[in-house]
């Protein structure tokens, strides 16, 4: 087991499978076809990501690098959230952007569902997490990878 320590920006406890994605990750692009056409797995429509296309991301623990794209990327993670479409939480070996962290603690503080999102997990985080991993979070921004 190896263990990460990292920023708690949305603090809270999570035990899950890892789905990773050692590139950008576009949010409005990966949950686009799960938010307007209703799949409950929030399969990733982000033709662009090999690593996660098709996937569902509903229940993991996504670790990525950072997000990309669209400014509607904080409001999208809102909605998984507030939808029960969202990972299990989100994991980032880099600084969180501003508007995927705002749409992280708005669902945090408004939705009874949660995801707990750690950043500054350094790139040492990506390079010892596999996809299928157990992951689990604590309150404190430590991560543990099995």
């Amino acid at each position: 087991m190896k263990t990460f320590k990292g920023r708690a920006i949305v603090p809270g406890t999570a035990t899950a499978e890892a789905l990773v994605s050692r590139g950008g990750f576009n949010t409005l692009a990966s949950f686009q076809k799960s938010l307007m056409f209703g799949d409950k797995t929030a399969k990733c429509s982000d033709q662009n990501n090999k690593e996660l296309y098709e996937k569902p991301m509903a229940g993991k623990a996504l670790c990525l690098p950072q997000t990309i794209g669209s400014t509607t990327g904080g409001m999208v993670l809102f909605c998984a959230v507030e939808m029960g479409r969202q990972p299990a939480c989100l994991l980032f070996s880099k600084p969180i952007d501003s508007l995927a962290a705002a749409g992280a603690i708005l669902a945090g503080v408004w939705s009874e569902n949660k995801m707990p999102t750690i950043d500054t997990l350094g790139d040492e985080f990506l390079e010892a997490v596999k996809e299928g991993s157990k992951i689990k979070v604590y309150e404190d921004g430590t991560v543990e990878v099995d």
